[in-house]
C-alpha cells in the first residue's frame, strides 16, 4: 500500500481540506442531501412511521436521490475544489469495467455464500422459491432495484473508500485514512437500537472495503461487490436488507428467519447474522494477509492487484 497516495500520487492543484476537516466534510456531505431526500419522500408519503421507506417507489427514492446527490457533490468537491483527477480518488479507467464486473460477480457469490451458511446453520426456512418469476412486473423491478443499489453503493464508495480515504491519507497516511473512514461509517450505519455486533459489521465492513480498493489501486471493484450485496440480500430471498424491506418477491427463495437473532440476524436481515460478521472478519484478514505476504515483491504499488 502506498503511504500517502492510495491511488494516484497525481497532485491537486486546487485547496486540499486539513485532514481533521475531512470527517466532518464528509459528514455534511451525507446530511444535506439526506435531509433534502426525506423531505421529498415525505412530500410523497413514501415514508412509514418509522421513517424508512413505505413501499416500493420510497425504496427507489431512498436508494437514487440522497445518495446520488451525495455522489455529484463529492465529484464536483474533487473536481473544482481540489482540482485533482477522478483517478486519485480510485476511479482511473485502467481497467475499469473488468474490475467493476468483476466485484459485481464475487457481490453475489458471497452474498449467497452468507446466506447458504445461514440457512445451513437453520437459521432460516424456506417457504417457496423464485416466486419473483410468476409475475414479469415484479422482475423488472428487481432490475430497476439492481440499478438503485448501484447508485447507492457507487456513491458510498466514492465518498468513504475513494474521497475520504485519500483525502485524510495525503494529509496523514493510509492507516490514519482507513481509521478516519472506518469511524464515520460506522457512525452514519449507527443505530442506538442496534446489538453490539451491528456496530463491529459496521466497522469491518468498512475495513474490508477499504483494504480491498487500497490493494486494488482503484474502487471500481469494490464499488461492483457492493452494489450486488445489498441489491441480492434485498431481493434474492425475501429478508430485511440493514432492516429495510424491499417490496419484491424472492428472486431465489422465500425464506424466514427461524431460532437466534444471532444466528439468523432478527429485523436488520443477513447482515446481522454473527456468520455475516465471521465472513468480514475472515475477508479482511485474508486482504491483510496478502498484502503482507506480498509487501516484499510489490512495495508501494497495488496497481493492478486483485483482492
Amino acid at each position: 500500500m502506498r503511504t500517502n497516495f492510495p491511488f494516484s500520487v497525481e497532485p491537486a492543484r486546487g485547496w486540499m481540506p486539513w485532514g481533521i476537516l475531512v470527517p466532518f466534510l464528509s459528514l455534511l456531505f451525507v446530511v444535506v442531501p439526506a435531509i433534502g431526500g426525506n423531505e421529498l419522500l415525505r412530500h410523497l408519503s413514501a415514508l412509514n412511521a418509522k421513517g424508512d421507506p413505505a413501499n416500493l417507489l420510497g425504496l427507489v427514492l431512498f436508494l437514487i436521490v440522497p445518495f446520488a446527490a451525495t455522489g455529484l457533490i463529492v465529484l464536483a468537491w474533487v473536481r473544482w475544489v481540489e482540482r485533482r483527477s477522478f483517478a486519485s480518488v480510485g476511479l482511473g479507467r485502467a481497467q475499469a469495467r473488468q474490475r467493476f464486473l468483476r466485484g459485481l460477480a464475487i457481490g453475489v457469490v458471497t452474498a449467497l455464500a452468507v446466506v447458504a451458511a445461514i440457512w445451513a446453520a437453520g437459521g432460516y426456512a424456506a417457504q417457496g422459491y423464485a416466486p419473483a418469476f410468476a409475475a414479469p412486473v415484479s422482475l423488472a423491478h428487481i432490475g430497476v432495484l439492481l440499478l438503485c443499489f448501484i447508485v447507492q453503493a457507487g456513491s458510498e464508495e466514492i465518498l468513504f473508500r475513494g474521497w475520504m480515504l485519500s483525502a485524510v491519507a495525503r494529509k496523514f497516511n493510509v492507516a490514519t485514512g482507513i481509521a478516519f473512514t472506518t469511524a464515520v461509517f460506522a457512525l452514519l450505519h449507527f443505530d442506538r437500537q442496534s446489538p453490539w455486533h451491528d456496530v463491529l459489521l459496521s466497522v469491518l465492513f468498512s475495513l474490508f472495503a477499504c483494504l480491498w480498493a487500497l490493494r486494488e489501486g482503484s474502487i471500481w471493484g469494490v464499488m461492483g461487490w457492493h452494489a450486488t450485496w445489498n441489491w441480492l440480500l434485498a431481493v434474492g430471498f425475501e429478508v430485511p436488507i440493514t432492516g429495510l424491506d424491499s417490496y419484491t418477491p424472492a428472486l431465489l427463495v422465500k425464506l424466514v428467519p427461524q431460532g437466534s437473532r444471532y444466528l439468523n440476524g432478527g429485523p436488520v436481515g443477513p447482515e446481522g447474522s454473527l456468520l455475516c460478521l465471521a465472513f468480514f472478519l475472515i475477508a479482511s484478514a485474508w486482504l491483510l494477509w496478502r498484502h503482507f505476504s506480498s509487501s516484499g515483491s510489490s512495495s508501494g504499488s497495488p496497481s493492478g492487484q486483485r483482492p
